[in-house]
């Protein structure tokens, strides 16, 4: 599989990809909101669009889709309950389906919680190639999606505990923004003592392109606060913030509690 991550430089910081068959060069474009860029960066490496794929229903991922599919005859596909958010769909996706593109092959994964109606797409690799999920706005490198625009922290946490956690180490992260500076800042504002993220932290300072960083799930075990939901540090300080005993929160308690405090901070 050909991945190509552009990052666009708004002021969200949103990345799209196009993800090709090899052997084909037919290519998928996920949440290609800059479709300008998305259509030159095809031509200049030789991909034929054949599939925009969104993530989810929110402009800043969908944007793109009307010139996109306009200039390559692209099939529109998102969630199957987004169909009613997003114009045009032509295909809608539910947990469990395939998405094909060549010889290319994604899993959809049904992950609600920054919207109702989330897709993430996962390659699960092969012989040559690690597994990548393709996450929107779901999984970001170092943090989680936030949901006051249409979700819920309740429904985000039982995505990540029923389908996010559980992935293989190897599993290489590509969001739909670039956040990975600030979100290791905020995991260690929660939990000041993390060597992994104090070691990155460091290492983008002086000078590792952050914007080109891939993580994987092992590192976001080892990075990502919303991923260390029962470590006293982490756990003690989402009690204080409620005024109860780290005692009385679990796992969940724990995830919605720090992602108020993210919205906040």
């Amino acid at each position: 599989m050909l991945i190509k991550q552009i990052p666009i430089r708004n002021e969200l910081r949103n990345y799209m990809y196009l993800l090709a068959c090899e052997s084909t060069r037919q290519a998928i474009a996920i949440d290609p909101l800059d479709h300008a860029l998305c259509l030159q960066v095809a031509k200049e490496i030789g991909l034929q669009i054949t599939v925009v794929a969104n993530t989810h229903h929110h402009h800043d991922h969908i944007g793109g889709n009307g010139p996109v599919v306009a200039a390559t005859g692209a099939q529109l596909v998102a969630h199957a309950d987004a169909m009613q958010s997003i114009p045009e769909v032509d295909r809608g996706l539910n947990s469990g389906d395939t998405l094909q593109c060549g010889e290319l092959s994604l899993k959809v994964m049904s992950t609600p919680g920054h919207t109702m109606s989330h897709i993430c797409l996962y390659f699960e690799g092969n012989d040559s190639e690690a597994p990548a999920l393709f996450c929107g706005d779901t999984l970001f490198n170092a943090g989680v999606g936030r949901c006051d625009f249409g979700g819920d922290p309740k429904v985000l946490y039982e995505t990540f505990a029923e389908q996010i956690f559980i992935l293989p180490d190897n599993v290489r992260v590509f969001p739909g923004h670039d956040y990975i500076e600030n979100n290791l800042r905020f995991t260690l504002d929660r939990e000041p003592g993390n060597q992994a993220a104090q070691s990155l932290t460091a290492e983008f300072a002086a000078g590792l392109d952050a914007e080109s960083y891939v993580t994987t799930i092992g590192l976001e075990h080892e990075i990502n606060v919303f991923f260390r939901l029962s470590e006293p540090e982490v756990r003690a300080g989402v009690a204080q913030s409620q005024g109860v005993d780290a005692a009385e929160l679990d796992d969940q308690a724990t995830f919605i509690g720090l992602r108020g405090l993210r919205d906040n901070w």
